[in-house]
């Protein structure tokens, strides 16, 4: 039995919500592998507010192998929060994380070792033969591409569940919201060295998928929020500032002609509609350079909580 405090040499962390026909396999299917090189390791089974009998379950089989720890939160909080609860508590030199629908092959784990023993801090999973409809695989390979673009790290999968991390970088990096789809991003951003590697990913066996189609959008979403945290979060006045200076500049620029023109041609601006125009740029411009100063005052004194709450942590 482990000690409090006591490192290992990996960490598996699985999120699962409602699995409870996959879940018992899986755990089968790891400690085949894990034991099979002799690391020293731990089970790290998130339940995000299950419904359907999956945490009796996990409990049963925290009973039955001392290396598997559960946590079980009060409700669904999603994947982001399940992530950084394991993250918070996960002992390993190495972390992985990975899917419970058994999508994700335990078998791969060797390999990402060596893939990480390369030089990398992370790696990251590339579904290269994904066993999904197209319906998924299309907006998929759409969503991918724009985000390479728009982060400048030319990964072809994102948001493959299957990862190897070193320590240092899941302590480093704040997960929550949406947000772990773009962990990649985060850890480049931060200055770790993010590879990618070609797995194995095996069709669905039980259930469907717990994803539909407006996670696209809220993915768009979220990846506007992580090129503002990873550029702005630490001087939000850099962007509201430019943008409300170059609004004040115009209104200033527009407001200073017309009264120019009202002193020395005597013309009327009561029906010039651009008098109207250079007062919103004033406006505006006063708007954004506040809310910039109001965002760096919140960034000097934000301390970050977590955004989940747990019922249950066996094997604390």
């Amino acid at each position: 039995m482990l000690k409090s405090g006591q490192y290992v040499d990996l960490s598996v962390i699985v999120p699962v919500f409602n699995e409870v026909d996959s879940v018992q396999e899986l755990a089968a299917e790891l400690t085949k592998v894990l034991s099979a090189h002799k690391w020293q390791y731990e089970l790290l089974l998130i339940d995000d507010g299950s419904t359907d009998g999956t945490f009796p379950l996990l409990e049963k089989l925290h009973q039955n192998d001392h290396h598997i720890r559960v946590i079980q939160f009060r409700r669904n909080f999603g994947k982001s929060e399940a992530l950084s609860a394991g993250f918070s508590v996960a002992r390993g030199q190495l972390i992985i994380t990975m899917d419970g629908d058994l999508q994700d092959d335990p078998a791969e784990i060797p390999s990402l070792v060596t893939k990480l023993n390369e030089g990398y801090d992370l790696v990251s999973g590339w579904k290269k033969c994904r066993k999904d409809p197209l319906s998924k695989r299309f907006p998929s390979k759409v969503w991918n591409r724009m985000t390479s673009l728009m982060t400048g790290l030319r990964l072809h999968d994102f948001n493959c569940g299957i990862k190897i991390y070193r320590h240092e970088v899941v302590k480093s990096i704040h997960v929550y919201g949406e947000l772990h789809r773009y962990i990649p991003a985060l850890a480049k951003w931060e200055g770790y060295r993010v590879g990618e590697m070609v797995v194995n990913h095996r069709p669905r066996k039980f259930g469907q998928s717990k994803y539909g189609v407006s996670r696209f959008f809220k993915g768009f979403l979220d990846l506007i929020t992580v090129m503002f945290l990873s550029r702005y979060t630490r001087r939000p006045l850099h962007l509201f500032g430019m943008w409300g200076l170059l609004f004040g500049i115009a209104g200033t620029g527009i407001t200073l002609t017309l009264i120019v023109l009202r002193i020395t041609k005597a013309i009327y601006l009561s029906n010039r509609p651009i008098l109207f125009i250079g007062i919103l740029f004033l406006i505006i411009g006063m708007q954004l350079f506040s809310i910039g100063l109001l965002g760096e005052m919140i960034t000097r004194s934000q301390s970050k909580g977590r955004g989940y709450a747990i019922r249950r942590f066996l094997g604390e």
